[in-house]
């Protein structure tokens, strides 16, 4: 069980949040916890600074489609980022574990054949109850995460360049 709230974060105010460009993917298998998890990660984007016309939204199917759809993405190169959302709850067959494993391969495969941050916002739980509980429930909600590692990332990738930023790094 987590121990933190997935919520908790303090307020980052990136100076050029403005000028990020970022796509979301989200399944559309378990919509009552990636609706959820989408909803939460736009609500951030926006409040650090993100325009919406900056950010694109895409549906697949399922968990399995994510991997595909966000390297389609990092390929165009027209988004500082991708968010890439999910939920897999556990069943009575292996499939649970193929899946998971699938996903989180091909997320880690985007960030180390692209040059654009994938975020893994992929709940992989035992139980519903796990999953509501992390997708705005008791325990908050994961998109919350998916969002600040988005933009800590985008600021990362641009202080290498030496383009911009001011996120926690120290001299």
């Amino acid at each position: 069980m987590a121990t933190v709230n997935l919520s908790d974060y303090k307020p980052l105010q990136i100076d050029d949040a403005g000028s990020f460009r970022i796509g979301i993917v989200v399944s559309e298998w378990n919509d009552f916890v990636t609706h959820n998890l989408r909803d939460a990660a736009l609500q951030i984007l926006q409040q650090e600074g993100v325009p919406a016309q900056n950010i694109n939204v895409f549906k697949v199917p399922g968990a399995f489609e994510l991997s595909y759809a966000s390297m389609q993405l990092c390929k165009e190169n027209t988004f500082d980022a991708v968010i890439s959302i999910g939920c897999v709850i556990r069943g009575e067959t292996p499939h649970f574990d193929f899946v998971c494993s699938a996903v989180a391969q091909g997320i880690k495969d985007c960030n180390i054949l692209t040059d654009v941050p994938t975020i893994f916002c992929v709940l992989t739980d035992d139980t519903k109850e796990q999953s509501v509980a992390r997708s705005g429930g008791d325990l908050g909600n994961k998109g919350v995460e998916a969002a600040v590692t988005a933009l800590q990332m985008i600021d990362f990738k641009r202080k290498l360049s030496g383009t911009s930023g001011h996120i926690g790094f120290v001299s």
